[in-house]
């Protein structure tokens, strides 16, 4: 295979053919980075002297030649647990005097897909991010890696994308819940979730279901209601023909701006909270206190999750070695209140 290769057309793109790794694995050998083993790195090296690979100085400086800056992708800024998380994020931005580039997706895959395009010129040196609920192709996010920046993920992750990760115990967090309710009286609880890809959303399902089947309670298929990722009027009409149809009397929330369409359901159905039906969400909304009633909630550690993901970025970035697959994985906390209250 070396040998099909003319001296003048060993470039590190070739070099990682013949070698069938990543360019950014050859860039990250050649600079003797961390991320590296060092079987890899010997491999890279003696490949590269033996097809006389000669790095291209300009090309080098231009990525040698950092911005400061790091991107923060996010679906939502009116959810309250992103806007913790930024909040947690930017503690450490601050410190280490790097700027940060806010980018909304709207929960939408073809928005994250662009960005991307944008991102891969240099404009940033790393990447922060929670997924949009819709994306389920994750090329343009295994792009921007193979380029070399680093991309650290929270919350709304994949697993088949090797790259440091911070999580909640979704599936323990809607287990707890579930079994709160039951504990409560509850005997037909509906989980109201979105339509999405992201783990995040398996795992409240699963959790859900694991709690019930302990129980011996086996859930319709209706029990389980998807709704639009939009904060709109519609999810008070899906969730509105759930209630009248199904009669749960308890409900489960996977985001938060379902809490809203929820409590907007109950009330224009005259139905009372926690009376003919008991409410719980995972949110971090600061006002589930002071709703009528106080919001049962599944409180989640945005701000330390934030927080987490920029120091283990910023630990990449200073060359600092960091596992290539980390998942860190912090608990959340279920809040209880009145609109869970036992009858």
């Amino acid at each position: 295979m070396a040998s099909e290769i003319k001296s003048d057309k060993v470039n590190m793109k070739a070099l990682a053919k013949v070698l069938n790794v990543s360019i950014a694995t050859v860039s990250k050998a050649l600079r003797d980075s961390h991320d590296i083993g060092p079987e890899t790195k010997l491999r890279v090296i003696e490949e590269a002297r033996k097809l006389n690979y000669v790095p291209n100085p300009y090309a080098s400086s231009l990525r040698k030649k950092a911005s400061n800056t790091i991107a923060i992708i996010i679906p939502e800024i009116a959810d309250s647990f992103f806007s913790q998380a930024i909040n947690g994020i930017e503690s450490v931005v601050a410190i280490k005097k790097y700027h940060t580039l806010i980018y909304l997706t709207h929960d939408s895959y073809e928005r994250e897909a662009y960005m991307f395009g944008e991102l891969a010129s240099g404009r940033v040196d790393g990447v922060i991010m929670s997924v949009a609920s819709n994306t389920e192709d994750t090329k343009h996010i295994k792009t921007l890696q193979d380029s070399g920046i680093p991309i650290v993920f929270f919350d709304r992750v994949f697993d088949d994308i090797k790259s440091v990760k911070i999580t909640t115990d979704d599936f323990n967090s809607a287990y707890t819940a579930t079994n709160h309710l039951l504990d409560a009286g509850c005997k037909n609880i509906s989980l109201i979730t979105i339509k999405g890809y992201p783990s995040i959303l398996s795992a409240r399902e699963e959790g859900y279901q694991q709690a019930l089947a302990e129980k011996g309670i086996h859930p319709r298929e209706s029990s389980v209601v998807t709704c639009s990722n939009k904060y709109n009027n519609e999810n008070v009409e899906v969730i509105k023909e759930h209630l009248a149809k199904v009669k749960p009397d308890g409900i489960i929330a996977t985001v938060e701006h379902l809490a809203t369409s929820t409590y907007l359901a109950c009330d224009e159905m005259k139905l009372n909270i926690p009376k003919d039906v008991k409410v719980a969400c995972f949110t971090n909304q600061i006002t589930a206190p002071i709703l009528n009633p106080p919001l049962t909630t599944i409180l989640q550690p945005a701000y330390d999750m934030g927080k987490q993901a920029a120091q283990l970025l910023f630990d990449h970035l200073s060359g600092r070695y960091v596992e290539t697959n980390k998942e860190i994985v912090l608990p959340s906390k279920l809040v209880v209140r009145a609109s869970t209250a036992f009858n």
